[in-house]
Order: C-alpha cells, then structure tokens, then sequence
C-alpha cells in the first residue's frame, strides 16, 4: 500500500451529512438565507407567496408594463428586435415569443455576474440560439453590436432603464443601504471606478453636482462638503458606514431625527453615486443619439425610465427627432403601470414608458 493511499478505516469512514444552515427566527432576513427565493424551481409553492404578497422573490426580477410594450413595439413573426438591458429576462422571453417562428432577439447586458444566469434560464426555456442571441454590451454600443452581427437595423428596440432587482437585492454588489456590504455599486463590477474609488477622489463641486443632478438633493452643497472633509479621516468603504454618516450630516442640519426623511436622504445620494459611477445619463445620451439609425424604417422603440433625469432625456430627444422627421410619431402623454400592477408590484410605481416609431 503507498503512503497515498487510504486506510481501511479512512475508505470505509463515511462523511458526514451537513445540514443547511438555518435562519434565526420565522422569516429569513439576509439574501444568503433566502434559499427558497433563489431557487423557485424546488420551492415554487413559497415563492408564489412571496409575489401574493406583492414582493419580488430575492434574485428575481418582474417585468413591468408587458402588455403595454407588447402593443407598443407590435412585433411580427420572423422580425428582428433587440433587449438593450436583458436583466432577469422577463421581457426578452414575451418579445421572443412573438417573434417566433424565425424572428430574432439580441440581448445586451452589461452585468457579467447576471447575464450568464439570465442566458442559462432562456436556452433551458428553449429559446436557442437560432432566435436568440446574447451579448455582452453596454445599449451605448449598441450600433456597433448591430455592424458586427450584420444588421443593417432593428424593427423593434427596447430599454427597461435602471437598476434590476436582482442588483439591489445581492448585498454583495453595495446596491442598498440596508444591509452592511462593500460599497460598491458598479453594474459592471469588472470596470473602475467603484464607488470607493469614485467618492474618495471626487472634488465636493462635483459631488455636489452630482447630488443635485441626479437625484435633485435638497442638501447636496451641504452633504458634499461634509462628506469629502470626513473621507479625509475615515475614507468611506461600507454601503452603512455612508449611510450612517449622511444620517449624521443631515441630522446636525436639521438639529432633530427624522427616520423616514433620514431614509429619503439616504437614498438619494446612493443613486446619485450609481448612477455617476455607471455614467449611467452619459450612456443613455450616447444610446439616444445612434438610436434613428439602429431602427428599420417604420421601427419602433420603447424605453421604460424610473429617474426625471432619465424620463426627461428621453422626451426631449423623441420630441426633438419628430420635428426633424427622424421619428413619424412619439407619446406626448407618458405611459404607466396600471393600478393592479403598482399594487401587484410596487416597483413598477415610478416607472414611465416612452415611445417613438422611426419614420
């Protein structure tokens, strides 16, 4: 017998079973204990509860306003249409179905965490790759996805803006404040800066900017100079290490505590920092601007926003192609979700869905 081998009473020695680590008390709390929710196909029974009760099961995201894209975009069998932001899927799956027989779907994502678990659903779904097609993009390139695949244009585009479920419910990628996690907030965590990088370099003119801009903060002057004199001592690396110590800025401002408004605050100037670490409107303005040209005659687009900042790009880059006779029609009027679906699914409140048809 060599030293490598086992001994008789190590090979007959059988391992032990592990059981699953429980969560304290009746619900689980951490995304890491919602083993149920991220496994639906096992657990199915549990996570229809979880959408009852209104919620978004965790690593999950709903599509919201289908049957409103649906009949904006009209799609038609054997036509082609691209997903700018693929997320969970949701939308590429009813877009593909329509499409079918011979229609084509690109799907563009810049998350590589995500999009390779959203690809996986949809090949085991059936949708191969004859009438799908995955890549890896920012909508920003979204012409040059379309030169290198050989297509001269698009008859349908979508958008779905933002930020999926699925980001901010992963503690790990430093979307939410409400858990202690890194403080990171990339869609892309492979592509500097994150938001360590980004706040501990940022001149307070520019966070400030930043602030007001992006999610229109009452306090932003205040709470960027604060917050790049503090970093000096304590550089900021926590997502409620931040949170904390914009609790604390607005709280000596308004020399009382107010949890609900603490809270508004502090959601703010997380999506702030997200969306200037993303360049998420510098994205969006180079997307608008190629986007006539990745459109078929007579194609049609749709984007669903859930930022002002985001909504009003849109309109006024719709609007603006209309009076040059790039688009034959836009909505003057914006496009919401349906009381049923905002009770159904609160997330969909705050969205607004935009279209225009290349003339």
């Amino acid at each position: 017998m060599s030293d490598s081998d086992p001994t008789p009473n190590e090979a007959s020695t059988p391992t032990p079973h592990q059981r699953r680590p429980r969560y304290a008390g009746k619900n689980p709390r951490r995304f890491e204990e919602k083993y149920k929710e991220l496994n639906p196909e096992r657990y199915a029974a549990d996570v229809a509860k979880v959408l009852a009760s209104g919620k978004t099961p965790a690593g999950t995201h709903r599509p919201i306003m289908v049957a409103e894209i649906l009949d904006v975009l009209a799609l038609q069998p054997g036509e082609i249409a691209v997903d700018c932001t693929l997320g969970f899927g949701g939308h590429a799956r009813e877009l593909m179905a329509r499409l079918a027989p011979n229609g084509r779907l690109i799907g563009l994502d810049v998350d590589p965490i995500e999009q390779p678990k959203t690809i996986g659903r949809l090949r085991a779904a059936g949708f191969g790759e004859a009438i799908f097609t995955p890549v890896r993009s920012n909508f920003a390139g979204l012409s040059k996805v379309l030169a290198e695949l050989g297509l001269a244009g698009a008859d349908a585009i979508l958008a779905d803006l933002g930020v999926s479920s699925m980001q901010i419910d992963d503690p790990a990628r430093g979307f939410t404040f409400k858990t202690d996690c890194p403080l990171d907030l990339r869609l892309n965590p492979t592509r500097p800066p994150s938001a360590v990088d980004w706040l501990a370099k940022v001149s307070a003119e520019k966070l400030a900017t930043a602030l007001t801009e992006n999610a229109d903060e009452p306090l932003a002057e205040l709470i960027a100079n604060e917050l790049t004199t503090r970093r000096s001592k304590t550089p900021f690396t926590r997502t409620l290490q931040l949170a904390e110590a914009i609790r604390t800025i607005i709280n000596l401002q308004r020399n009382r505590r107010d949890p609900e408004a603490d809270d508004d605050c502090v959601r703010r100037v997380f999506q702030a920092l997200r969306i200037a670490v993303n360049d998420e409107f510098g994205a969006l303005d180079q997307f608008l601007r190629q986007l006539p040209a990745c459109l078929k005659l007579g194609g049609r687009v749709a984007i669903l926003t859930f930022h002002s900042g985001e909504d009003r790009r849109v309109k006024h880059a719709f609007r603006e192609c209309v009076r040059s006779g790039l688009y034959s029609a836009t909505n003057e009027e914006i496009v919401r979700a349906g009381p049923e679906e905002r009770r159904d699914n609160p997330r969909s409140s705050s969205a607004k869905l935009r279209w225009a048809v290349r003339a």
